[in-house]
């Protein structure tokens, strides 16, 4: 069996209230330093036979800080890193689990798009969207779901490796473990820091845990409806959670 962590990036300063996509320049804020020591600190005892990170800056950080605390252990490397470019902290980067190509969007506070019409297609049928100028859903879930798999097939049946990735993607690779079609995915939710777990075996895959951020009540507690998006509606993106802003 083949156990997956996906991280979801820290939070930014513009966790939930921008849709940064691939823009470049964003990084942790205090917050997400905070979360990102605190998963590392979490996982400091299992042992890794690598650590996957989208290349975007914010995703890098969180899975550099979770590296440089692996009480010296450091995380294993694939014989074959072909599908991987190496980054700091023994890293290993891989596009095809980056953000969403949002084109148009790209940029834009989250308050005005919710004013698109594209908005509602993509809370009730992401399959049928692609951003303007940009990427479609469905091609984000099989970019994503097809580095998991090339990365099991090269780690091996025996190995637990960690992949940091963004809200979007995690969820497309969610739903495809639970055999669920990607409309259903807005039904995921995918906190800043949080981990998933998935172990791929021969027939199937079992969904360990989900958006586990560690225990508490913080995402338990009321918001009062305040936020950019409406309640109900999934955040393109995936939000700020309990430790960002009111509401999303």
């Amino acid at each position: 069996m083949t156990t997956v962590l996906l991280v979801r990036h820290g939070l930014t300063a513009t966790t939930g209230h921008v849709l940064t996509g691939w823009m470049p320049g964003i990084s942790l804020d205090d917050r997400g330093r905070g979360q990102a020591a605190a998963l590392a600190a979490r996982l400091a005892a299992l042992p890794l036979d690598a650590i996957i990170s989208s290349p975007l800056e914010r995703c890098l950080q969180t899975a550099e800080a979770i590296a440089g605390g692996r009480a010296g252990q450091g995380a294993g490397q694939p014989a074959d890193q072909s599908a991987g470019q190496e980054a700091g902290q023994g890293v290993l980067t891989d596009d095809r689990v980056g953000e969403c190509h949002y084109g148009d969007w790209t940029g834009k506070p989250l308050k005005k798009l919710v004013k698109e019409p594209l908005w509602r297609v993509v809370q009730a049928h992401p399959s049928a969207v692609t951003f303007p100028g940009g990427e479609s859903m469905p091609d984000v879930q099989h970019r994503a779901v097809a580095a998991v798999r090339e990365w099991n097939a090269k780690l091996g049946p025996a190995a637990t490796y960690l992949i940091c990735s963004h809200g979007d993607v995690i969820k497309g690779i969610v739903a495809d473990s639970l055999g669920l079609h990607l409309d259903q995915s807005q039904r995921i939710q995918v906190d800043p820091c949080s981990l998933t777990v998935i172990r791929y075996t021969p027939l199937r895959p079992f969904l360990i845990r989900m958006n586990d951020t560690g225990g508490g009540v913080n995402d338990l507690m009321p918001h009062g409806g305040k936020g950019p998006v409406a309640e109900g509606d999934a955040v393109v993106g995936g939000g700020a959670g309990a430790g960002g802003a009111a509401g999303f």
